[in-house]
């Protein structure tokens, strides 16, 4: 796999890299961004190359914005065919986006700084806000996104302008609204390598002179998304994905006083199994490990090729005595499992904001935000398992577990740990501002938040697999449990803020933040198998906790100070707070712990036992924002130190086949970000760049959860040191309606942990990836044909790993030397990047 890495040869190539070669992504835009909330502006480029953006609630220039932010173009978002979210991880440094998994369904990390995919209790430190609405789930990855203003990456914590669940940064995806004239756009792209294609649209106009319309539509189906390995048994070798995207805006202006702005979302993905792009490292043993059940009682060839370069995934099917015989009521349940892995996203977003300008200088904001999602999956999380299963002693199967034993034939699908995760979320949102614009030296804001969100979190699982014995004699169903956790969540905040003149010069800016949150959480068992309930180690079907009660409040401060040299050079000290709720976590197992809800003595006991604490953060930044000849030039770099206490973690212990949530004691990340970009005297020639530095480190004593080994000290997984891009962007005209274009981009990055179990987690080794595009067409955009290449070198490389369940213990299994011993198991879960991708795109405007 060679997640091991020595840095110091890659630093040096790296640092040569840049010194020869002007840096970056076209169509991005590195700077600052104090607030860039749900404004309906965005940003906008001119002769000079000047950038705008909403900030602080108003137009500025980004190059005088106090705050590290990466504004993205919808340039560049088409350019590179980025359809989904972690395409965007090539053109941050340190932006660190995956999707996937049964819990959360994504992650987003900033600075070595992410919450867990697995969790989906826990909120995002990055918040993910689309136009306004920041948004709970990360699922919302997985479906993509399309038709698309801006995207803003803000680094560091934003809660001022953000609120809660933005201690790390904000990801803000920004649509397009109405035109002012009527405008009609499509593409249709094709691409080789995974076998799919895209398929958008939009028409844009006014239909009153105060009331204007944009409908917008998008579908993506991928039909190589996940390409099974050779010699896995699975009904659907190629797993697809499919996605559909549409919004309808309507912007109205009946006076210069008021104006409103609609948004409808309705978004879908379908696909054949969640666990994705995640395949299997065999670890320093060297061997595909097999899946050990009962205790080690069976086990199960593992059938992975230990190859995870190959673009091929060792995920099996489930085995037959798990596929089906889902308790009733279960989200895969009462005929809706379609005889194999699958998964299904159905989201609704709606954002409504209205201004009205109460005098000519004071300004009243409404933003009224709804999401509700509906969100079901099934896979096997064993990911692997190829028959014949057998005894470590030698022991006929049929002894131990008969209905294994009645279809364990050579080859066949032998995959356990089986779920039907639903995540149901229904939220609503409401903010009010009162904003001023006054001559003199001070302005203001002020207003208030509320939040109330319901989250069905529920799934029928297999932990034990006790189903290989018999299925429940009660029920028929082939699971060990259907489990149901509820929570309703109430947030209030309460926000001012204020920037004072000091002098033409200097400004002064901060404000705060008051957050009380409330959560309530119930767990309902409606099932048990009755093999396990039997036992004293499980409770019996029908169990309810009851309420389980979290509150916590907040008072996040912010102070800027910026000192404007000149036009053109810019200098600010910033010291920031951030804040994320805990919560109640939602995978506990309906083991006999439990029970202690059912009596007074321990019940509290037990409900703090699921309880994880708040996380916060402090910190701040200096930066220096500059522009130079003639502002062709642009220089922008800032240094960030940050400490995060109570970090909310979640790991996965593969032995005991258990979750384990908690709060790590201390997060400590500094470094430096650095971007600049050129207009070269060449015609159509930019160059532009980005390196980030980034020591992401736990400094305050922490024991892992799994092994007890000390981590103080250790870097936080997903921050690698250095992290950066190269690149250029060249269009040439031909004629009058004619130009060619081309791009090319290098992302790096050094090795970096990808778990947080232990000191000895593996590290990946530093990377690189290459982009590029050839593109022809009219100058203005009226029609375009395009060539381009993602990942052309087709590099892989680990996102995430964790533990894969069901391994075999210290000391293995039977007899060392017997043809049926099975060793310690270290197998890992890795979840990689996507391959080489190659495309073909027409694309017109009028």
């Amino acid at each position: 796999m060679g997640l091991r890495t020595n840095a110091s040869l890659f630093r040096v190539a790296l640092f040569a890299g840049v010194a020869a070669t002007s840096l970056a992504l076209p169509g991005l835009a590195h700077a600052a961004d104090a607030a860039a909330a749900e404004a309906t502006g965005g940003a906008t480029v001119d002769d000079g190359n000047a950038i705008t953006v909403i900030a602080r609630k108003s137009t500025e220039t980004l190059q005088n914005v106090p705050v590290t932010i990466t504004a993205i173009t919808a340039d560049a978002i088409n350019r590179d065919q980025a359809t989904k979210a972690e395409a965007l991880g090539t053109h941050v440094p340190t932006l660190n986006i995956y999707s996937g998994g049964s819990g959360s369904g994504g992650s987003i990390a900033l600075r070595g700084v992410g919450s867990s995919a697995i969790s989906a209790a826990f909120d995002s430190a990055v918040a993910l806000d689309m136009d306004g609405i920041q948004l709970s789930s990360m699922r919302l990855l997985q479906a993509g996104f399309f038709d698309i203003k801006q995207v803003d990456v803000m680094k560091g914590p934003q809660t001022l302008y953000f609120g809660k669940s933005a201690t790390a940064g904000v990801l803000g995806l920004r649509s397009n609204d109405p035109t002012k004239q009527w405008e009609v756009g499509g593409k249709a792209s094709y691409e080789f390598v995974e076998d799919g294609y895209v398929i958008g649209g939009y028409i844009s106009g006014p239909i009153t002179p105060t009331l204007g319309i944009r409908v917008a539509a998008q579908y993506n189906d991928i039909s190589k998304y996940t390409q099974i390995q050779p010699g896995i048994p699975a009904k659907i070798r190629n797993r697809g994905m499919r996605d559909f995207n549409s919004r309808l805006t309507l912007q109205w202006d009946p006076s210069s006083a008021f104006t409103a702005n609609l948004k409808v979302n309705y978004i879908t993905n379908r696909n054949d199994g969640a666990i994705g792009h995640q395949d299997i490292d065999c670890g320093k043993n060297g061997r595909a490990d097999e899946v050990v059940l009962l205790g080690g009682a069976v086990a199960i060839p593992s059938g992975a090729n230990c190859n995870i370069g190959d673009r091929y995934y060792a995920i099996s099917d489930p085995s037959p005595t798990q596929a089906g015989g889902y308790p009733t009521g279960s989200a895969a349940g009462d005929g809706r499992y379609p005889g194999h892995p699958f998964g299904q996203t159905d989201i609704w977003l709606t954002r409504l904001r209205m201004d009205l300008d109460v005098t000519d200088n004071l300004k009243l904001s409404s933003v009224t935000g709804y999401f509700n999602i509906n969100s079901v999956d099934s896979d096997t999380y064993s990911s692997v398992g190829v028959g014949p299963a057998f005894n470590p002693n030698g022991v006929p199967l049929n002894l131990i577990a008969p209905r294994l034993a009645a279809v364990n034939t050579p080859g066949s699908a032998q995959g356990f740990g089986s779920s039907d995760p639903l995540n149901a979320t229904k939220q609503w949102t409401q903010e009010i501002r009162l904003t001023s614009s006054f001559d003199g030296p001070f302005n203001f804001m002020v207003g208030g938040f509320y939040e109330h969100r319901n989250i069905d979190f529920n799934t029928s699982q297999q932990g034990v697999n006790i189903s290989i014995i018999a299925a429940d004699p009660i029920t028929g169903s082939s699971f060990d449990w259907y489990k149901k956790h509820h929570t309703t969540t109430k947030a209030y905040s309460l926000f001012a803020s204020g920037n004072y003149k000091l002098t033409e010069q200097l400004e002064l800016s901060g404000g705060v933040r008051w957050t009380k949150e409330d959560k309530v959480n119930t767990i309902s068992v409606p099932y048990v198998h009755a093999f396990l309930s039997a036992t004293p180690a499980f409770i019996s079907s029908g169990f309810f906790s009851g309420p389980i009660p979290f509150k916590d409040h907040n008072v996040s401060p912010e102070v800027t100070l910026r000192y404007k040299a000149s036009d053109d050079l810019n200098i600010y000290a910033a010291y920031k707070t951030g804040y994320k709720s805990g919560g109640i976590d939602n995978s506990a197992l309906p083991s006999n712990s439990l029970l202690g809800f059912n009596n007074p003595a321990t019940r509290d006991a037990v409900a703090q036992g699921l309880i994880f604490r708040s996380e916060r953060a402090k910190g701040g930044e200096l930066g220096v924002k500059s522009q130079m000849a003639g502002r062709t030039i642009t220089l922008n770099g800032s240094l960030f130190y940050y400490v995060f206490s109570d970090i909310q973690l979640q790991v996965f212990d593969a032995t005991k086949v258990q979750f384990k949530t908690f709060n790590a004691s201390e997060l400590t990340t500094k470094g430096v970000d650095i971007d600049f970009s050129w207009r070269t005297p060449v015609e159509g020639l930019r160059l532009n760049g980005a390196l980030a530095y980034t020591k992401a480190t736990f400094t305050k004593p922490l024991a892992s959860a799994i092994d007890g080994s000390p981590l103080q000290g250790r870097a936080a997984s997903r921050a690698p040191e250095w992290a950066g891009n190269v690149g250029f962007d060249y269009n040439v005209p031909v004629s009058d309606s004619l130009q060619i274009g081309t791009h090319s981009n290098l992302a790096f990055s050094s090795s970096y942990y990808t778990d947080t179990t232990s000191v000895n987690d593996p590290i990946q080794k530093g990377w690189a990836t290459i982009d590029g595009s050839l593109s022809i067409g009219d100058p203005t955009g009226k029609w375009k044909l395009s060539l381009v290449g993602i990942n052309i070198t087709d590099k892989r490389f680990v996102q995430s790993s964790g533990a894969r369940p069901f391994l075999a213990g210290p000391g293995g299994l039977g007899t060392p030397g017997s043809a049926t011993y099975v060793p310690q198991g270290d197998d890992r879960n890795v979840l990689l990047n996507r391959g080489r991708q190659v495309f073909v795109e027409a694309s017109f405007k009028f």
